[in-house]
This record gives C-alpha cells, sequence and structure tokens, in this order.
C-alpha cells in the first residue's frame, strides 16, 4: 500500500533514491515545512490520538498497537 502523498513527483524521486514508502511520504507530506518556522509541537508534546493521526497520514504499519513512545520513534525513523 503506498501511502497517500501532496508531492507525488517527491515521493517518487525519494523512493528511487531508497528511501522508505514511510520516509519517502514524510518527506513529501512535509513540503513547505521550512517556511512555517518551526511551528509544530515535538512529538513528546502531543498527544497519543495526534501521534496516531500522523502515523497514519505517512502509512506507519502497526500503529494501532504502539504506545506513544513506540509512535514517536516510528514517526522519527520512517
Amino acid at each position: 500500500m503506498i501511502p497517500q502523498v501532496k508531492d507525488k513527483d517527491q515521493y517518487q524521486a525519494l523512493r528511487e533514491k531508497g528511501y522508505s514508502k514511510e520516509k519517502s511520504a514524510r518527506i513529501a507530506n512535509s513540503k513547505g515545512a521550512e517556511k512555517r518556522g518551526g511551528k509544530a509541537d515535538k512529538y513528546e508534546n502531543q498527544t497519543k490520538e495526534e501521534l496516531y493521526t500522523q502515523a497514519k497520514k505517512v502509512g506507519i504499519e502497526g500503529r494501532s498497537k504502539m504506545s506513544k513512545s513506540e509512535l514517536i520513534k516510528a514517526l522519527r525513523n520512517n
């Protein structure tokens, strides 16, 4: 299953470079993040539900069984 992405061209380029589906989707979906200048909360400051939603957006498998700390680790490493 390919995660839903905002920038499909960037996603495909990252996949061709060997990035995982999850990491490629996360990067492609964060386009423009540098313009926001750090408005995103640190993972530790977010609720488990917020982390779950982010994990769902980038297609992390097994997220429903993960604890908050496991979701944080998965989001950082994918």
